[in-house]
């Protein structure tokens, strides 16, 4: 069946769009915007919504239940979001899709969060994802868990950058090392991988930190310190605890 699995992927922006071509040669796929979807589910074995999170509801709503699964891509939505339809599911995938050609390749192979109907693994099996499942009462702290590890950890490069520019000097040579710090995270955990002033408990090196440091960037490098204090498991001394030098 999996070589036959007919999905209809609803939304032609650049999810919707990638989800398309990475199914491509691997299924019987039909993309299609978000017009009358009365009959979005007919025909075919899958219906996903690659839409905007807040469209979902109103997109379920429009379709006619048959017994196609309607699934959606969003990491925060609920399955109730897909009512009134018997089966649903979800497939999240943890990776960004730029525009389609890109976000295809890396649909393929990627981690992706299930939930629901067993038949959506077999869409992640098509991509030759990796997958775990998130229930629903879990979904809004795992899309805190992504946000944390992609967004976050991008606004943190941004205060690299700033640094970097006071310095005059690339910033390049920072991210090159942010890479292999997170590279020795994805192999040996945080703990194992954490290294520095805080990991080593180098409490007068961090007050240097602190007194070098611009005053409108110290409450993230505060923040952080004592983030980094937690991983390794050690205490910080109250003058820093409390925030200043």
């Amino acid at each position: 069946m999996t070589a036959e699995l007919r999905i209809r992927v609803i939304g032609t922006g650049r999810a919707g769009g990638s989800f398309a071509l990475a199914l491509a040669g691997r299924a019987i796929v039909e993309e299609r915007g978000r017009g009358d979807l009365t009959d979005a589910g007919h025909g075919v074995d899958i219906v996903l919504l690659a839409v905007p999170d807040a469209a979902i509801p109103a997109c379920a709503m429009a379709i006619e239940p048959t017994g196609a699964v309607v699934a959606h891509i969003s990491g925060v939505t609920p399955l109730t979001s897909l009512a009134p339809h018997r089966r649903v599911a979800s497939l999240h995938p943890l990776v960004s899709m730029p525009i389609p050609v890109e976000g295809a390749r890396r649909l393929r192979g990627a981690w992706m969060a299930t939930a629901g109907d067993p038949l959506i693994h077999e869409v992640a099996r098509l991509l030759d994802a990796r997958t775990f499942e998130v229930d629903d009462s879990q979904r809004a702290l795992y899309h805190a868990t992504a946000a944390i590890a992609a967004n976050h950890l991008v606004a943190l490069m941004g205060q690299v950058e700033r640094l970097a520019a006071l310095l005059d000097v690339p910033a390049r040579p920072f991210l090159e090392l942010a890479l292999g710090a997170m590279s020795n995270t994805v192999e040996s955990g945080a703990a194992a991988a954490l290294t520095g002033p805080v990991a080593r408990n180098d409490w007068d090196t961090v007050r240097l930190h602190v007194a070098a440091l611009p005053a409108d960037e110290l409450p993230l490098y505060f923040e952080l310190m004592r983030a980094a204090a937690l991983v390794a498991g050690n205490a910080v001394p109250g003058d820093l605890d409390r925030g200043r030098p």
